[in-house]
């Protein structure tokens, strides 16, 4: 009887280390799939916020060059008429330059 209740033991707590062993390996494949799933989720969160970035890269670009745009539309018309300034303030002193250069050129030192 001795035997057979030892054997009965035995018999349990093989059963129970069996079972002990499913748990584990339930929870080290429920782990798994969790830390599967939390990586794709951070993956796809990644790629969401990467592509809001990438847009609003884009925007500020567009709101950027348009403005470079305008800055070069408002530097030529600046430089066109400091050209015009400088033309007519060397058209009213010409007539000056001129007789100026004259008188050096023709009066002879001695």
């Amino acid at each position: 009887m001795e035997a057979t209740r030892s054997q009965n033991g035995i018999q349990l707590l093989l059963a129970a280390e069996q079972e002990a062993q499913h748990i584990v390996n339930a929870a080290k494949n429920a782990k798994m799939a969790r830390l599967r799933q939390a990586k794709e989720e951070a993956e796809r969160e990644m790629a969401d916020f990467r592509a809001q970035m990438e847009a609003d890269f884009q925007r500020r670009l567009a709101e950027s060059s348009g403005d470079s745009g305008a800055n070069v539309k408002r530097l030529e018309q600046e430089t066109d008429a400091k050209i015009e300034q400088l033309k007519s303030q060397a058209s009213s002193i010409s007539p000056e330059v001129v007789q100026m250069l004259l008188k050096y050129v023709t009066t002879v030192k001695s």
